[in-house]
């Protein structure tokens, strides 16, 4: 079975500067998606924009 994981939106994290895929869990809320997870949410010692 294909899957399509390679057509997902992207953003970077402003803590750990990794890129992070949407994931079904923020569909209701991507646009507001900062961290890619808790631990960095925690540490918010990077830059926000």
């Amino acid at each position: 079975m294909a899957h399509k994981k390679a057509n997902l939106p992207q953003k970077i994290c402003p803590v750990c500067q990794r890129s992070f895929s949407w994931r079904k869990k923020w569909e209701k809320d991507w646009e507001q998606v900062i961290y890619c997870s808790e631990k960095c949410r925690r540490g918010k010692t990077g830059k926000t924009d």
